[in-house]
């Protein structure tokens, strides 16, 4: 029994697709599911790729329950139509046998700093129609969050190998392990010939709590634990602090990888938590444990002090967050993963002249991804925060606009 034929065939094929509408690239849906059912799997995979080159992806770890899914008009009286599990047999296959040719050269040189979602999408945007790209990764493989942020078992890596052959079919020079910033600066790259620079190297500093212990050798941060997950011994019990997709994927993890009770502690209530509802149930699923209404109050070398918390309404309508007095409670945990959410590393900034920040170290740009330096383009975690992945893609399929505009002086 094929479930996703079984899933196109429940469709209705709304001529004024509220799944559409609410995908944020405006995949097609009804046609794509009109080309599933014909068995046209290869058209299918080329509108879902030209539209969106990291479909595969996007169709496992996008927010469906907000968009797709959760728009589908099946959904309000039954089961909403599992369109991106359709999404994903079509996208896999459509790269598994795809095999793009190298463009002719305009000479133009591109240098793309980061290999996450927006660099990707840049990256096969430009080198498609002819220039001469080059990725600088810090990392020893590309792929940015997507292999070093979303745990492979949420997120299998063959897709983003996938795509990496599509970079280098496309001509894309890929250069592993090279850090942009302190050595190599955007001055030199210029001076090297290239003509136009992309900025996504997304937001990989955490956020501290900035409570007593935080430093204690039993303590870590859950961006950077997603990294190696299994180079960690976090021990039996462990806590994890923050209820967004990075503390459910951190969480899940430790579970995954042999820590035996896994908890989670926010200092608010399921329904204010950001990771998505999937992400939650699923934890709840595997066996984390959430202890709402509870925040960290210091770190202790065998565990934790927390406190209890409760909602209080303003009288101006809005709610805040209090502590209860005198709720202060040691736990006791074997490691605790620090999750509440990422910002900027500064090194491009602070070795390259010209380039504006905001206050939260985000980098400044225009409506059109333009920096404050000229040739210097940016979009994604680096300029709005962390983000979905598909609002990244979103983003860079925009900004490859632009920046073909700008290179375009530059062709002879």
């Amino acid at each position: 029994m094929n479930i996703n034929l079984n899933e196109a065939n429940r469709c209705l094929m709304c001529k004024n697709a509220r799944c559409q509408k609410n995908c944020p690239i405006d995949t097609p849906i009804p046609e794509i599911i009109k080309l599933y059912k014909e068995g046209n799997l290869s058209e299918a995979g080329r509108i879902l790729f030209e539209n969106n080159p990291l479909s595969a992806i996007c169709a496992v770890v996008c927010p469906h329950e907000d968009q797709c899914k959760g728009n589908c008009i099946k959904g309000i009286k039954g089961e909403p139509i599992e369109f991106h599990s359709i999404e994903h047999e079509i996208s896999t296959k459509y790269l598994q046998n795809l095999r793009l040719e190298k463009p002719k050269s305009n000479n133009v040189k591109v240098a793309v700093v980061g290999s996450g979602p927006a660099g990707i999408t840049i990256a096969l945007r430009l080198a498609s129609i002819g220039y001469d790209v080059t990725i600088f990764e810090k990392n020893e493989k590309i792929g940015g969050i997507l292999t070093y942020g979303i745990p492979e078992f949420r997120l299998p890596r063959t897709n983003i190998q996938l795509l990496e052959k599509c970079l280098l079919s496309l001509g894309v020079k890929i250069k592993i392990n090279s850090l942009i910033g302190p050595v190599v600066t955007l001055d030199k790259l210029f001076e090297d010939g290239f003509k136009g620079i992309f900025i996504g190297t997304g937001v990989w500093n955490p956020r501290k709590l900035n409570i007593p212990g935080e430093t204690f050798g039993h303590v870590h941060y859950a961006i950077n634990y997603l990294r190696s997950p299994k180079s960690y011994n976090l021990g039996y019990r462990v806590l994890v602090i923050g209820a967004g997709n990075v503390a459910m994927d951190a969480a899940r993890s430790a579970k995954f990888n042999g820590s035996k009770e896994v908890f989670v502690a926010y200092r608010r209530d399921f329904e204010d938590m950001t990771a998505t509802k999937a992400e939650i149930n699923d934890a709840k699923n595997e066996g984390i444990i959430f202890k709402t209404f509870k925040t960290p109050k210091e770190i202790v070398d065998n565990g934790i002090i927390l406190v209890d918390t409760e909602k209080v309404y303003n009288e101006d309508g809005t709610v805040s967050i209090a502590n209860i007095e005198g709720s202060e409670k040691f736990y006791e945990f074997d490691s605790i993963l620090i999750a509440i959410s990422q910002v900027p590393r500064n090194t491009i900034v602070l070795s390259n002249e010209g380039l504006d920040v905001k206050r939260n170290g985000l980098l400044v740009t225009n409506e059109i991804g333009e920096t404050t330096r000229q040739g210097v383009f940016a979009c994604g975690d680096v300029t709005h925060g962390a983000k979905t992945v598909i609002q990244a893609v979103v983003s860079a399929k925009e900004i490859s606009i632009s920046m073909d505009n700008y290179l375009k002086q530059f062709i002879e």
